[in-house]
């Protein structure tokens, strides 16, 4: 189950969006999390994103100053997100997700 919405804030970080995952799996979901959380936003003064596993699901909250931002961090962050995917239904311990 993947979910995402943009929403508008007043304030500088005025584009947002949540992306979530459900691997039914804490073990899983915490694998792709610690392949996404060590790549920091190169630019943090124009782009926030926050990482959780909660539930067996990956949470994910970007925020940015402009769309263009978001919109190519987040492209960014679902192409690895693909790949870690990918990587732990081919290699994982025999668990489809």
């Amino acid at each position: 189950v993947i979910a995402a919405a943009l929403s508008c804030d007043p304030s500088q970080w005025e584009f947002s969006c949540d992306f979530e995952v459900d691997y039914e799996s804490n073990e899983n979901a915490s694998i792709v999390y610690a392949a996404l959380a060590i790549d920091k936003e190169l630019q943090p003064d124009k782009l926030k994103r926050q990482i959780s596993v909660i539930n067996g699901k990956l949470l994910v909250h970007f925020e940015a100053v402009e769309a263009g931002f978001l919109r190519a961090s987040f492209s960014a962050f679902v192409d690895v997100l693909t790949l870690a995917t990918k990587t732990i239904e081919q290699f994982g311990h025999g668990t489809e997700l």
